[in-house]
């Protein structure tokens, strides 16, 4: 009389089988599929070895940077030492190559230097030169007898005060001479050379004669001769002639101190004509000019140093008339007698 036994729905053990069953893919699929955690292992090894791969490449590469640097380093003052000896060189050629170019401006504008004058010369000095050379070569057609070397010299010589572009450091000092029988030529000559000089300046002559002072006092001679030239000279008058130079007393030529002074000219940019008649009646057209020189000087010392002039403080001796000589003979130039100058004053 017992009641049956139930069992409750549902096998357990076919539930277990089934349950083992349904577990079988997922084994199934954990074998096949790898190991997370070994994957994950494998993966921090391989990234420690190449991490410490790259560390040693790097330090590598660092090692070698530091001895390229410190190879450049040692070389550096090497580099620089070529670099300053290089330039220190270069410059040096520069500076010769500057100094050579400098050295042949200087030359070109030193050889090219007269005509660079001659074209700067302004008109008016072009005019002034003009018209000296056509009164110059009138002259040359009028006074025939006379040595070329005399209108050569005298051109030259006079030409270079009328030059603005030359600076006027003295005056030009001239001294004409010539026997008794040239002494009308020598008057006329020496007057018609002084006006030329003056007429191409748009001037006038200064004209003293030593025959009208020869017997004067000393004293007032070299006052009046003082007062003619300072008062035509400032007055713009540009040349004077000093007739018979010879005649004027001995001790009022120490006035042509201050006036044919080589540096301490009271005028420089003028022109003083003297005129010396010789004793002897003829100069011979043979002598050469220094010959001309030392007989004009012979007479001008036995005239002043043995005439009976008294004595006194300005009188002349030896060592004066050295020093005025050296004044007044920086150009002494025969002149020639001449035919058919007219009796009475000069062409």
């Amino acid at each position: 009389g017992s009641s049956p036994i139930q069992f409750p729905q549902g096998n357990p053990v076919k539930e277990k089988a089934k349950a083992y069953d349904s577990n079988k893919p997922e084994k199934l699929a954990r074998l096949h599929q790898p190991n997370i955690h070994t994957t994950l292992k494998e993966r921090k090894v391989d990234f420690f070895e190449k991490n410490q791969e790259h560390h040693s490449t790097t330090s590598l590469s660092r090692s070698k940077f530091q001895d390229q640097s410190s190879k450049g380093k040692q070389s550096q003052p090497l580099a620089k030492n070529d670099g300053k000896s290089q330039s220190g060189f270069h410059k040096s050629w520069t500076l010769l190559l500057v100094l050579l170019i400098g050295v042949l401006l200087l030359y070109v504008l030193w050889s090219a230097l007269p005509s660079l004058l001659d074209a700067t010369l302004s008109s008016r000095d072009t005019q002034i030169l003009q018209a000296f050379r056509a009164r110059m070569k009138k002259l040359k057609n009028t006074y025939q007898s006379q040595d070329p070397n005399l209108w050569k010299r005298t051109r030259l010589f006079l030409e270079k005060h009328l030059n603005a572009s030359h600076l006027h450091l003295e005056p030009a000092i001239l001294l004409f001479t010539a026997g008794q029988e040239g002494e009308k030529a020598l008057r006329c000559l020496s007057n018609e050379i002084a006006d030329a000089f003056a007429f191409s300046q748009n001037a006038t002559t200064i004209k003293i004669d030593g025959a009208d002072k020869a017997i004067l006092d000393s004293d007032v001679v070299k006052l009046e001769v003082d007062n003619e030239l300072s008062s035509g000279f400032r007055e713009g008058k540009k040349v004077a002639v000093v007739h018979r130079f010879e005649l004027l007393p001995a001790g009022s030529t120490l006035i042509f101190y201050k006036y044919c002074d080589h540096e301490n000219a009271a005028f420089k940019d003028v022109a003083l004509l003297l005129t010396v008649l010789l004793d002897e009646q003829s100069l011979r057209k043979s002598l050469t000019l220094q010959e001309v020189e030392e007989k004009v000087r012979d007479f001008l010392w036995a005239k002043f140093i043995s005439s009976d002039v008294p004595s006194s403080y300005n009188s002349m001796d030896t060592d004066k008339l050295s020093g005025l000589w050296s004044r007044i003979s920086h150009l002494v130039l025969p002149v020639w007698p001449e035919k058919g100058l007219p009796v009475e004053g000069c062409t």
